[in-house]
């Protein structure tokens, strides 16, 4: 793929694909391969975060759709699978995410949804890329066919009414306090709004954003606040969200983190319970191998996807499995939602610990084997198919053999290459990550 990666369009801003005009050709593009679908005049949604460049890439993006021919309808702020519901429920043909998910203020980026509310394929995909790169001229309407534009401000209260149907009538929050932190990001708004209307007491953290403090120090990548408000509050629970609120990271009572594998395999658990787990869980190659060991001995069938969120759901699909999800907090509950939902998740939590039963006891189900994650940024997108990278890997995964397992890969959303290794020899881990890593560098 040419622009689009793992999970949509991303860069930082004003540099590259990341700027107004490259977000008219997105538009543009976009519009045209929808509207070329059917005659009669389409629709598209579009929803961002909280980033300051939104302000800027939003009107060009609105120009490029309008000037296909579809009429736009602008949500403002909203998290991205309220984006996707409301595409859904508003019979809308396309929904557009302006967003750079966990990244920091400077990058941006679009995360595209069919009317089913479903991330767009890798072969739609590309046939847009192909139309970005064409003629901008072949792809304008003709005057009297030009979409029209509106904004809508009821989003938040849109999405948070599609929310509540999915949760019971006798739901009610009224002993516990929760620490939220929105990452001053696209949940800022409806998060707090929805925890607090079932009577929780929430201390809010990371909800006021200014357009440059979107995950700074705040939100799922940095969940440290949230420990220590959690910890001082003497909170049940403590929810972090990311810049988008698709994804979400935990903390108990204890102050102790809780990442995805551990939210799954929780949930999981509580879903076969009750019998409503379908199928079973689809993983990433990321997925902790204690997490796999878990599923086996609890008898839960488990897939790993590829690395990301709609390959998560796809496999999903495929396989009609109704939870799935990443390390990293994208979790899919197939139950209520097409696409993450931290909020979703939160209150499926939630629900469980609304028991009296405390949030260290609700995650500890299975040992993780350590792993450790290293980042190396990278100026050679090919850096992979180098000889002496190929032989260093070849030589770190002769090391550790079957004492764990290396994985190597190139982010979809980033110059970098993600080493992420697993083994309870820690030492002899670090050692095989250095090899590669340094390698790269």
């Amino acid at each position: 793929m040419k622009y689009f990666g793992t999970d949509g369009i991303r860069g930082q801003v004003n540099s590259k694909n990341i700027n107004g005009d490259m977000f008219f050709r997105f538009g543009l593009a976009t519009g045209k391969y929808f509207t070329n679908l059917k005659k009669k005049k389409q629709t598209a949604i579009i929803a961002k975060d909280t980033r300051l460049s939104g302000y800027a890439l939003e009107p060009a993006l609105v120009s490029g759709l309008a000037s296909s021919g579809m009429h736009v309808y602008t949500l403002g702020p909203l998290p991205t699978n309220g984006l996707a519901m409301l595409t859904k429920s508003m019979n809308a043909n396309l929904g557009i995410m302006i967003t750079a998910s966990h990244n920091l203020f400077y990058d941006n980026g679009l995360k595209l949804f069919g009317p089913n509310g479903l991330k767009l394929s890798d072969k739609i995909q590309k046939k847009i890329e192909d139309l970005i790169d064409s003629r901008v001229s072949n792809h304008l309407s003709k005057p009297y066919l030009l979409g029209r534009v509106k904004r809508l401000e009821t989003g938040t209260d849109d999405y948070i009414k599609i929310l509540k149907k999915k949760i019971p009538n006798n739901f009610k929050l009224k002993n516990m306090k929760i620490v939220l932190d929105c990452a001053n990001g696209a949940g800022y708004k409806s998060a707090p709004k929805m925890i607090k209307s079932f009577g929780a007491k929430v201390i809010v953290i990371g909800n006021k954003p200014d357009g440059f403090n979107i995950n700074k120090n705040c939100g799922s990548t940095f969940p440290n606040n949230l420990q220590r408000s959690v910890k001082k509050h003497k909170a049940n629970l403590g929810i972090s969200l990311d810049g988008d609120a698709d994804r979400i990271i935990m903390c108990d009572e204890k102050g102790s983190i809780i990442d995805g594998d551990q939210i799954i395999a929780a949930l999981a658990l509580q879903w076969k319970k009750k019998r409503i787990l379908r199928g079973g869980v689809v993983g990433t190659l990321m997925s902790n191998y204690g997490l796999e060991n878990f599923f086996k001995k609890n008898k839960i069938k488990f897939i790993r996807a590829k690395v990301g969120d709609r390959y998560v759901k796809e496999i999903m699909q495929k396989k009609k499995f109704n939870l799935g999800g990443e390390q990293s907090g994208h979790i899919i509950l197939g139950k209520f939602a097409t696409t993450g939902d931290g909020l979703l998740v939160a209150l499926e939590v939630i629900q469980a610990l609304n028991k009296k039963i405390r949030a260290s006891s609700f995650f500890n189900v299975f040992e993780k084997i350590p792993q450790i994650l290293k980042n190396v940024k990278i100026r050679d997108k090919d850096i992979l198919k180098k000889r002496s990278v190929k032989n260093s890997i070849k030589i770190a995964n002769e090391l550790i053999k079957s004492q764990g397992r290396i994985l190597v890969r190139k982010s979809g959303t980033e110059p970098k290459i993600r080493i992420m290794g697993e083994s309870k020899n820690k030492v002899l881990l670090a050692k095989c990550i250095k090899i590669i890593s340094r390698t790269i560098k």
